[in-house]
């Protein structure tokens, strides 16, 4: 699979989309009710967004994050088969949503992660993605990593 969905009009891969407005929009709307998929990781790298005083972002401390008490984290996702010159192949976005409180505190936006309970379900084209985003995990831990 390869990360990203390439969306006419934008000069770049989608490698995330917005939980609360992906049902809606036409890029993701089918894929929200038939397509989704997990991303297995052990944790996932933030880098911190810090407000420049002349109003601009920049970043500072990158870091490793993943659910309290966890080892794998359960990343929800949707996918597609796209096509470019007569080959066919299968691409994937991040689900995000508003971060925790303490997550907050580096980044406007964190994955979508479900607990390992609910990603069978999130996979299966029957069940209902609205009721599993309510299972989503907040509880994080996070420490610097390394640039």
């Amino acid at each position: 699979m390869v990360w990203g969905y390439h969306i006419p009009g934008i000069n770049h891969p989608v490698v995330n989309a917005r939980v609360e407005s992906a049902k809606e929009k036409p890029s993701f709307s089918a894929d929200w009710l038939q397509h989704r998929c997990i991303i297995p990781a052990s944790y996932y790298f933030e880098w911190e967004h810090i407000m420049r005083p002349d109003g601009k972002m920049k970043t500072g401390d990158k870091y490793a994050i993943q659910p309290r008490n966890s080892t794998v984290t359960f990343l929800a996702g949707l996918y597609r088969i796209e096509e470019e010159r007569d080959l066919k192949y299968p691409v994937f976005t991040v689900l995000t949503r508003e971060p925790s409180t303490e997550l907050a505190k580096i980044h406007n936006r964190m994955p979508l992660i479900l607990p390992e309970a609910a990603a069978d379900d999130w996979i299966r084209p029957d069940s209902d993605p609205n009721e599993l985003v309510e299972e989503a995990l907040t509880d994080m831990v996070m420490e610097k990593a390394a640039k």
